[in-house]
Formats: structure tokens, sequence, C-alpha cells
């Protein structure tokens, strides 16, 4: 508790850390988009970079590396998704709801409905559906570094043999940086762009989900059955993709949802 304590107080070390070099700046391409360097979003969708806590809330996504997003299974784990290409942002699996709790911590909801919690065993789940003390998160932004901090004191990381997320670090160090993306509105007004699978009416962002994430063995596709004003609803009350994952949870053809 009290290298925790000590580690929140002060700054995120990092072991055995060398300066970095000095980049070359490379000639922007024309038909590229121009990021700045406090706004890399149009190389996630929209999604931007969250740099405080009172940002963390509605949708986000958590990424370690570059382009590597955290991704909910349906049993209640979690693992490392596969890499972006530019201009991607977040599945729906990797696609979180943040609610804040209190000044310093959150909760963490994912696509499937569970909140996040963390075991005796360090390793974090979803399987819960009310929010008790296991269930709350802290961030740490520290000197341009952010790392999440579990109810065990300990900061999060992808387990590198399984590449699970767990929460076993009582100090954090390069493996427990992450960010924290948004695609809500922001204070400054920008409003983040929709991802291009959510633009339009609700049939068509259904289409454009299963056409994703769907199996075409039979070279058919598949919609759900039920009436699509489901869709129109949950997009409007920002609860769309745990709604579609629901639905897709229902068809066998779903290559993540059977």
């Amino acid at each position: 508790m009290a290298e925790f304590s000590k580690i929140r107080t002060g700054k995120l070390m990092l072991k055995n850390e060398k300066p970095l070099k000095k980049k070359t700046k490379k000639k922007r391409k024309m038909d590229e988009p121009e990021v700045t360097s406090t706004d890399d979003s149009p190389l996630y969708d929209g999604w931007w970079e969250v740099k405080k806590i009172n940002d963390l809330t509605g949708q986000i996504a958590i990424e370690f590396g570059n382009r590597c997003f955290v991704r909910a299974l349906d049993n209640g784990l979690f693992i490392l998704g596969p890499p972006h290409d530019e201009g991607e942002g977040p599945d729906p699996e990797e696609v979180f709801t943040a609610f804040k709790i209190s000044d310093t911590k959150i909760t963490l909801k994912s696509g499937y409905g569970k909140y996040l919690s963390v075991d005796k065993f360090d390793i974090v789940t979803a399987r819960t559906e009310a929010v008790g003390p296991l269930e709350q998160w802290e961030p740490v932004f520290q000197d341009n570094k952010v790392a999440l901090s579990a109810a065990n004191n300990k900061f999060v990381e992808i387990d590198s043999e399984t590449d699970g997320l767990v929460a076993g670090s009582v100090s954090a160090t390069s493996k427990n940086f992450i960010k924290f993306r948004s695609n809500t509105e922001r204070e400054d007004g920008k409003k983040a762009l929709p991802p291009v699978e959510e633009r339009g009416t609700a049939q068509e962002i259904e289409l454009n989900y299963v056409k994703k994430f769907q199996k075409f063995q039979d070279k058919k596709i598949k919609l759900s059955k039920e009436d699509v004003v489901v869709v129109k609803k949950a997009k409007k009350e920002g609860h769309l993709h745990e709604t579609l994952l629901d639905r897709r949870a229902k068809m066998k053809a779903d290559r993540y949802c059977k």
C-alpha cells in the first residue's frame, strides 16, 4: 500500500528509462489527414485522447501501444485486440461505457452490459451487474502518462503469457501505460465524428456492423428480426454497441458472438 501511495502522489516512473531520441519530422503527403501534436483523432476515426478524468464519461476505449485496444469476450474476460489500420476506430467489443463516481474514481461497463472488476488472482473480468468496491477504478494522469489502478491497488497490464488483461503491478512502468480514447463531445465544443459504421439510418448502421463481423459461409447476410426501432433508440440513449452486441449474440453466424 505504501508503494502504491508513493506512485500516486509522485511520478509514474519508467524502469531503465532512457532519453528519447529526437525524431525527424516527416513530410506529410497531400492525401494524408493533418494531425497536430495534441489531436490525433483523425487517425482513429474521430476517437480523441482523454487527458483528464473529467472527460472519462460515456463511450471510451483503452489503448495499449499503437492502435491496439482492450477487447471484451463474451465469457467475461479481456484480451488485447489486433492492431487497427490508420483511420479506424475501435470495434464494438473494444468500446466501454465509463461512469465517474467520485473526483478520482470511475466504473467501467463492457459492451455486454457487465461491470469490470478484479478477482483474487488479479484477473480483470466483467461478470457483475452492480457496482461494489471491486468495480471501482482509479485513472492516474501524470506527466502526460496514464495508468489505471484496480481495487487491489495494482495497475492493469496485458499478461505476456495469456494476452489477457490483469491488474498485477504495484508500480507503474511502460507496460502499464495506456491511452483512453473517447468519441463523445469535447469540452471545447468539438463534436467527435461517429464511426463510419454508425453513419446513416438505424437499419444501415446495423447492416454495416453485420457486414463487418458476420461470417458468410452461405453467402447470405443475416439481420436480426427484432424491430430496428430498438437500434435507433439505443443510439439516442448512448448504448448502441451494447444493443448491437445483444442482437448479434442471438445470431449463430457472428464470429464474435457465437
